[in-house]
């Protein structure tokens, strides 16, 4: 058999590992999805990023979130904390300042703080021991250098108050290659380079600032995603997920496989949240969360 025979064949599919079959036992073949399915393993926390799923109401998904397994909700308004919580529901993470306007760009220095530090209280009051944070956007005239130590100086400004309340900072990555539509990516953000936000973390040597591990977003900037998990497991507060390239469900047609990713992640000893952060694509958006629970219930 010559080498395109053998591509051809169903020999190369099986080798590969990318039969119909393979796929469905894996987890991530759509028609596997269980209108049932109800996490089972609970090695890690896995939750949901709230903004992905509008229009639907929060408290609808609140309840699905349940229903499913989930064990909390993040990236929703505040007003409606208290109702997310008395359905059982952790927050699982409070928001800040936001990815557009950070502490990189001196117009903003002031607001971020403000921001981090109103962000840390909220998240002390409900039991969340979470904040998120960006570097935010590059602009005209930047210098690298001070825009790195603004950076530092903002974070270590409202360290002493993390650090005070129990709660840690957790600095996302996000990429700046897809600029085809809002959301799935973010062109000029100054922290688009993971490893550059590794070495963020380690100078400010704090256990309450951690990287906020988008596995969406290193995937498309900087790959070798399981290695890179392992090697800086220690400073990884916080995982979200999504499928790529398209930022939705993760089934066949994307390209992160992730059971391994999320044994990868079980195997460093990591026991908290992962958010399910992809845009639902499917008819039926909340039979995509249950799958995609399912997928990565290992």
């Amino acid at each position: 058999m010559n080498r395109r025979t053998f591509f051809r064949s169903g020999a190369a599919l099986t080798a590969f590992g990318v039969t119909a079959s393979r796929a469905s036992a894996l987890g991530i073949d759509r028609s596997a999805a269980d209108p049932a399915y109800v996490i089972k393993n609970q090695h890690i926390k896995q939750t949901v990023m709230g903004w992905c799923f509008k229009p639907m109401d929060v408290l609808e998904l609140a309840k699905h979130c349940k229903a499913i397994g989930l064990r909390g909700m993040e990236g929703i308004d505040k007003k409606f904390y208290p109702d997310v919580r008395a359905l059982g529901l952790d927050i699982s993470l409070v928001g800040s300042h936001g990815f557009a306007k950070g502490p990189c760009d001196p117009r903003y220095f002031d607001e971020c703080v403000k921001s981090l530090q109103d962000a840390i209280e909220l998240a002390a009051s409900v039991g969340c021991k979470k904040v998120i944070t960006f570097t935010g956007m590059k602009f005209d005239g930047m210098d690298r250098d001070k825009a790195v130590a603004d950076c530092l100086r903002c974070w270590k400004t409202v360290l002493p108050q993390a650090e005070k309340k129990g709660i840690t900072l957790v600095l996302e990555h996000l990429n700046s290659r897809d600029g085809s539509k809002p959301m799935m990516g973010h062109p000029g953000y100054f922290g688009d380079d993971v490893e550059f936000c590794i070495d963020l973390v380690k100078q400010i040597g704090s256990p309450n600032f951690k990287l906020l591990f988008d596995i969406y977003h290193v995937q498309i900037m900087n790959g070798d995603v399981i290695r890179r998990i392992r090697t800086h497991h220690e400073l990884i507060g916080h995982y979200h997920t999504a499928g790529n390239p398209d930022r939705c469900e993760l089934d066949e047609k994307q390209e992160i496989n992730y059971p391994p990713i999320i044994q990868a992640i079980i195997d460093t000893g990591y026991t908290d949240f992962v958010a399910q952060e992809f845009i639902p694509t499917w008819s039926d958006p909340i039979l995509a969360l249950r799958h995609a629970a399912m997928v990565c219930d290992v």
